[in-house]
């Protein structure tokens, strides 16, 4: 199956556990016919690393289409759109961690580095099977492994195997440009291919004063043409999923502090705490003080606490 034609894209907003390394979305759950409900692509705000346990399909990967089947395993950077179709059940199995923290990790009190790092390991999203690169796809296993049976010393383990399996990724990384392979075709990407690089900046920027122009100079684009790529792409202005990000930031924050609004309106990049609340209300349809004091109702889990940036939303 190709890529359908769609008006849109789906952000869909990941929290990793507190406390852990990653994500991990395990066991008969995730039993399913893909794409039977997905009517867009979709990125997200955490890498994702998938093992087909069995089944097969086609991933699309952009404007790209890969066909998958049992015993393969997919890498794919954050804000990368994607998505997966399979006319029959299929068993896929996921882990999501944040690039950005297992460098520092790796390089700590070396930013340089951590960003020469960061630019190969995302550099593309990819799909490969097991015997071609078993070392990675043993660590991803185990990984899974570790999350689900949940033994002793499990997250110091994770934690180990997540900072081994990036540096073997950017390895392959490094390996398939001098190979000539993956995705490396910019003008076959699509749009929001090209605001990629904004994307990025606005995940680790968040807090800052953004300006449009910026965003665009990332691209290597001018303000009018990104602004219309942007609304094209998203479906939101640029401005706009900024703000979305940062509600989104917001939430992470009040579930694992005690800040007050002010100071959490604050360290997401709102300069009043009027603006704060009215993007909280635009986005999540509740006061923060709402959120925070009612969590059976605006729950965080990962299937429910997702905002889609979908046209007329």
């Amino acid at each position: 199956m190709g890529r359908k034609k769609r008006d849109t894209i789906e952000f869909r907003f990941y929290e990793i556990p507190q406390g852990q390394s990653c994500l991990a979305l395990l066991g008969e759950k995730w039993i399913m016919v893909y794409g039977k409900d997905d009517k867009y692509l979709h990125f997200h705000n955490l890498f994702e690393v998938g093992y087909c346990r069995h089944g097969e399909g086609d991933l699309i990967l952009d404007e790209k289409t890969r066909r998958y089947e049992s015993a393969m395993v997919s890498v794919i950077p954050a804000n990368y759109p994607h998505t997966t179709y399979s006319h029959e059940e299929n068993f896929w199995e996921y882990i999501f961690f944040d690039i950005d923290l297992i460098l520092q990790q790796i390089y700590p009190d070396n930013p340089s580095k951590q960003a020469e790092a960061r630019e190969i390991a995302n550099k593309r999203a990819d799909l490969f099977y097991e015997y071609q690169h078993p070392e990675m796809a043993e660590i991803v296993k185990r990984i899974m492994e570790e999350m689900r049976d949940k033994k002793p010393y499990y997250i110091e383990t994770t934690n180990s195997l997540l900072r081994a399996f990036v540096m073997l990724l950017i390895r392959f990384q490094t390996t398939r440009d001098a190979d000539g392979g993956g995705f490396k075709d910019v003008e076959d990407r699509g749009a929001v291919m090209s605001i990629r690089p904004a994307l990025e900046y606005i995940d680790r920027e968040y807090a800052g004063n953004i300006k449009v122009a910026e965003l665009a100079e990332c691209c290597n684009l001018s303000e009018a043409h990104f602004r219309r790529i942007f609304q094209d792409g998203i479906n939101m202005t640029p401005m706009d999923y900024l703000n979305l990000v940062r509600i989104q930031k917001a939430c992470m924050i009040m579930n694992k502090t005690d800040h007050s609004m002010e100071v959490v309106a604050c360290e997401c990049g709102f300069t009043t705490f009027s603006t704060f609340n009215r993007n909280f209300r635009k986005f999540l349809n509740t006061s923060p003080y709402q959120w925070k004091k009612n969590k059976d109702n605006y729950t965080n889990k990962l299937l429910d606490y997702k905002i889609n940036a979908l046209k007329g939303w």
